[in-house]
Parts: C-alpha cells; structure tokens; sequence
C-alpha cells in the first residue's frame, strides 16, 4: 500500500455552506495544502463559496447543494466529483444540526432528524468516499465530527438528543476505523468543545463566552481556524498511523 498521495486529490468537504461554520476554515486549511475541494451543503450558498474559494487560492473546487441523509443525492453528487476533479483521497464529515430540546421534549420526529443529519449523513459520505478510495487503491482519509456533548449528554446549548446522535458517530469512526483500515484507508473523530459557530445557536455574545470558558483550562472558546489545521494534519500523508481515534478539542475540558 503506497504511503505517498498523489499531488492531484480531492478532499470532499460536507458542512461547507454556512458562513460561521467550521466547513469553511477546512476547505480553506486544505486547499492551501493542494487539495483540490467538493464541497458540500444543503445551504446554497456553498456554489458561490466553492467559485470564491477557486478564485482566491488556484484550487480546482466544485460546489453542490446535497441532501447528506439521502443516499440518491449523495451518490449524485459523487459523481459529479468522479467527472470533474481528481480522485478522492479524503472525505471530512462537518455537517450536522443543534438539538437543544430537553430530555422530555425530544419526540421521535425530532430524534430522526437529529439522526439522520448527523449519524446517516455520516455514514453515507463515508460509504460513498471508502468504496472510491478501495477502488483507487491509494488509501485515504475519513474525518468526522463528533462533540464533547457525547461525553456528558448535554452541552451549554443542545442536549440528549444531539448527544445520541454525536455518540453515534463515534461508532461508525470505530466500525469505519476496523474495516476499511486494511485498505491504507484511516479513520478518526473530532470531539469539539465550545466554538463560536452557529451550531451554538448563532453568534456568541460576550457574555455566553465568559460563561462557556469558565470551565475550560484555557480560558476560552475555541477558533475556527483551529478545527482546520488539525483536519489538515490528519487527511495528510504523515498520519496514517492514526486511526480510530477520538480527538479531543476543547482546551482541556474534557481528559480521556
């Protein structure tokens, strides 16, 4: 199994639409690192995004506005990808939706919702992307993201339900991690503290900052750009000795 991608690959990117999220700060982590991007969301603006993000690094991309927790729309968009850029090499999991509804208000139309964006979603990139990297036999990357509210089932904003879901994925990172492993294909999980991104409900204000930082080591909530560099790393070369993990990233909030 070769170590070394080749200089033309293509990370696909899910979560990429929205403007404060996490998406974008990978998309743009990695396409400084080479990669070209697909990028994927149901929100529309992640074409213009897509055309943005070409236009200011070189990157070959291409956007798509994709329904994650249908399979027929995400093997579409797979093969969009197939036509128009290299082969894909790594595949990182950034979309998925708050839940902040409380133990007893969680009925079972909201619990599949929750888990249809944030666990089969999931499942279904990686099954999508693991059956492309087995057929070009040059290994890859799977990065997908889970939370700290998996650890403690509720957060400062969502709650039981996200939590199940975000518990869910770190399952099928382990089952990913197991079977696809032989094929030089990694997998590995993303356990994010507080971030001022949407996904806490919108912009944070000073003062829900202060509140969320009080129990964290460092002091603060975390930045963005952060979830990228570290996504950088484990989608390169040097980190295929990393597999099945669960990261971490919340400034010592939680010790596992």
């Amino acid at each position: 199994m070769s170590t070394t991608f080749p200089s033309e690959r293509t990370a696909v990117v899910t979560g990429a639409g929205g403007e404060r999220g996490m998406g974008r700060h990978v998309a743009r982590a990695l396409a400084a690192e080479g990669w070209s991007l697909a990028l994927f969301d149901v929100q529309p603006g992640v074409v213009d995004f897509a055309a943005e993000l070409a236009a200011e690094t070189g990157a070959k991309t291409l956007g798509a506005v994709v329904d994650i927790t249908d399979k027929a729309a995400v093997d579409a968009a797979f093969a969009e990808v197939d036509a128009a850029l290299p082969p894909v090499l790594a595949e990182v999991n950034l979309a998925g939706i708050p839940s902040p509804a409380s133990f007893f208000e969680i009925t079972g139309e909201l619990f599949d919702e929750v888990m249809a964006v944030n666990a089969k979603g999931t499942l279904l990139m990686m099954q999508a992307a693991g059956e492309r990297m087995i057929a070009h036999g040059l290994g890859g990357r799977i990065v997908n993201t889970s939370s700290v509210t998996a650890l403690d089932g509720g957060g400062t904003f969502s709650k039981a339900g996200y939590a199940a879901a975000k518990a869910a994925v770190q399952g099928l990172t382990r089952g990913g991690a197991r079977e696809l492993g032989p094929h030089g294909i990694t997998c590995n999980v993303l356990l994010p503290g507080p971030f001022d991104t949407d996904i806490m409900g919108g912009t944070l204000s000073d003062e829900r900052k202060d509140g969320m930082s009080a129990r964290v080591p460092v002091g603060r909530v975390g930045a963005p750009h952060e979830i990228g560099a570290i996504v950088s790393f484990l989608v390169s070369e040097h980190a295929g000795y990393v597999n099945g993990a669960s990261i971490s990233i919340d400034g010592g909030l939680h010790m596992h």
